[in-house]
Order: C-alpha cells, then sequence, then structure tokens
C-alpha cells in the first residue's frame, strides 16, 4: 500500500528532459545532451574540465533520518516525506541494507489510513504547484557568481532551522496513529547514568538492549540513539543526555583518515561545545570510536566492552572494536563468549 502510494505522486515532465529522463540532443540548435557532454568531458585548462571543480547538481542536498531496524525503516520513511512535505527541505533516509534485507523479523505495514492521516493532500499539491511547468514558467537555476547566490543562499536558513520541531511534531503525530513512538534524540537506560554510548542505525538495536541487561544488574549506563542526524537537533541533544553523564562514547560506522574525528563525533563535540557557551554546566568528557567496518558484526560483548572503556580514567580514544588493530593499537579486547 505505501509503495503503492507513493507512486501515486506524479510529477509534470520536465521540459528540459525527455520522458525518460535523457537530455534532448537535436541535429541543429542548443543541445542540453552536447552541453552535458561538454561540462563532464572538454578540457578547458590542459586536463582540467569544468566537472574538476564544479559537480553537477544532485537534486538532494539533503537531510539525513536514519532507520535501526526492519520496522523503523518502513515507519521512518512515511516521516520523512510527511516532514519533508512541510518544511520543505528534502530529506534522505537511510538504513542498513544488508541487515534490512537479511533480518528475519514480523513488522505491522503501514495501512492506507494511516498514510493518508500522515499526508496533507494540500501539502500534495502544493508542492506540484512549485514543479516546473511550461503552463506556469519561472526561472530557476540559471548560472550565478558566487557572490549573488551566496547571498541569496542565506535566505534557506529558515526553512532548516524549523526543521527539527517539524521532525519532532511528525514523529509523535506517527506515534499517536500507530502506538509505535520515535524522537529525534531517543535516550535508553539508566536516568542517572554516568556513561552514556551515542550511535544511529542499526547498530542502535543492539547497544540499546545491552545497556538495559547492564542496568538490570545495577550499571548505571544508557544509550542515546540519533534519528535526526541532519540537522544535527544540538539542543535535542543535550535535552536528552541526563545530566549526571561524566563519559560519552560516540560510536561512528566509519572511518575518515586524517580528521580530527569521525562525523557523529564532531557533532557531539560541537553540540556540547555550543552549550557551554550559552551557559549550560556541562562537562564531559567524549571519546570516539569506529565499529561495524567491513560489515563485521556488532554484538553485545563489543557494547560491553566500549561501556567498560568508558569507565576508566583515561578511556581510550579513536578506538576501534571487533578489527584487531595490531599495527597502530586503537582495538578494545571483547570477551567474545559473552551472551545476554
Amino acid at each position: 500500500a505505501f509503495k503503492d502510494f507513493i507512486f501515486s505522486i506524479a510529477y509534470p515532465p520536465n521540459p528540459g528532459q525527455n520522458l525518460d529522463r535523457t537530455f534532448p540532443n537535436p541535429a541543429t540548435g542548443p543541445s542540453p545532451e552536447r552541453g552535458r557532454q561538454a561540462f563532464l568531458n572538454t578540457p578547458l585548462d590542459g586536463p582540467f574540465t569544468c566537472a574538476t571543480c564544479h559537480a553537477l547538481p544532485t537534486g538532494t542536498n539533503g537531510q539525513l533520518t536514519d532507520a535501526a531496524a526492519l520496522q523503523e525503516s518502513q515507519d521512518m520513511t512515511l516521516v520523512a516525506q510527511a516532514v519533508t512535505l512541510r518544511s520543505r527541505v528534502p530529506f534522505i533516509h537511510f538504513f542498513d541494507g544488508f541487515r534490512t534485507s537479511h533480518e528475519i523479523a514480523k513488522i505491522h505495514p503501514l495501512d492506507d489510513a494511516t498514510l493518508w492521516a500522515m499526508i496533507d493532500e494540500k501539502l500534495i499539491e502544493e508542492h506540484r504547484a512549485r514543479s516546473l511547468s511550461p503552463d506556469h514558467p519561472v526561472v530557476r537555476g540559471t548560472a550565478q557568481n558566487p557572490d549573488a547566490f551566496f547571498q541569496a543562499r542565506e535566505a534557506v536558513n529558515r526553512f532548516y532551522d524549523a526543521t527539527p520541531a517539524i521532525v519532532a511534531e511528525e514523529m509523535a503525530r506517527f506515534g499517536e496513529l500507530t502506538g509505535r513512538h520515535y524522537q529525534p534524540m531517543e535516550y535508553v537506560g539508566h536516568p542517572q547514568a554516568e556513561r552514556v554510548v551515542v550511535l544511529m542505525a542499526s547498530g542502535a538495536e543492539t547497544a540499546r538492549e545491552t545497556a538495559r541487561w547492564l542496568c538490570d544488574k545495577g550499571d548505571e549506563v544508557g544509550v542515546l540513539t540519533v534519528r535526526l542526524y541532519r540537522p544535527f537537533p544540538s539542543e535535542g541533544f543535550i535535552a536528552a543526555l541526563p545530566s549526571t553523564v561524566k563519559t560519552i562514547g560516540v560510536l561512528d560506522r566509519t572511518k575518515e583518515p586524517g580528521a580530527p574525528g569521525e562525523p557523529l563525533y564532531l557533532d557531539v563535540i560541537t553540540a556540547l561545545h555550543e552549550a557551554r557557551m550559552a551557559g549550560k554546566e556541562l562537562s564531559p568528557r567524549v571519546v570516539g570510536g569506529r565499529y561495524g567496518l567491513s560489515s563485521k558484526e556488532f554484538t553485545p560483548a563489543m557494547v560491553v566492552s566500549i561501556l567498560e572503556e568508558l569507565g576508566k580514567d583515561k578511556p581510550k580514544n579513536h578506538f576501534t572494536v571487533g578489527i584487531n588493530d595490531d599495527v597502530t593499537h586503537t582495538s578494545l579486547e571483547y570477551d567474545d563468549s559473552l551472551d545476554i
């Protein structure tokens, strides 16, 4: 039903493209296809082409939401669709494709009533009305020098600033309709936790279940799941953290050699710094780590190892778990026999 609904959102033909999305290439006169080829392949300065410095516009410039489980991959798609219609900001919803395609689990399919309750037909009509069409021609995407382009670019700030609140509202509305509640920043664990792991996507399920298991055993730990990655809701992140937190471990599923840290780690550092600049009394230690690289399994034993590392006087920063680094010795050891 959801696929049928998405396919029902039809757009007018693009007057600058053929129906199959290729570019017209007439024998005489202006040719979009020849212009595209010139942009990509025609040398202008030695081996350099236009595309060497200027990437083709992808049309995304999108905000990012993620899913941690099979059910969420469906639910968050609908939330992202509802948000993008309200905010007029493009969204990219991502999830672990391998995990989702190989997971054996029961889901609750979204019915048509829920779909139409979440999607405002008036917003769809307004979205279509803003499309390029010969019936209401407008000038967009013309060549601009940087001084003019970036002057106008600041005008989009208000759309992005309003987006986190819209995401929270749409998640709340989705929860009322389905009973499955989500938040842009979602904390699970002890209310007075001193050690907190921050991560997103499919690894969050493993981390949350492990945190619950440890809390049942008396440990004061927690996990904060990032569901809205862009725009990063810094205020929501600070509000979701327990006020008692002393050490934060930020997990990224990527590696950026040469950078001071991976993306989510840098976002957390920035959010905490800006909160302190605004007068909030926050001074937890923050360490970063990498997990799940090369599709290695992420297990409860690894989560326990990370939380134990956070409890040390000098926890290892920029660590990796799941990979045996016998060169630079960044790995954390873990008990592979642990079963929760």
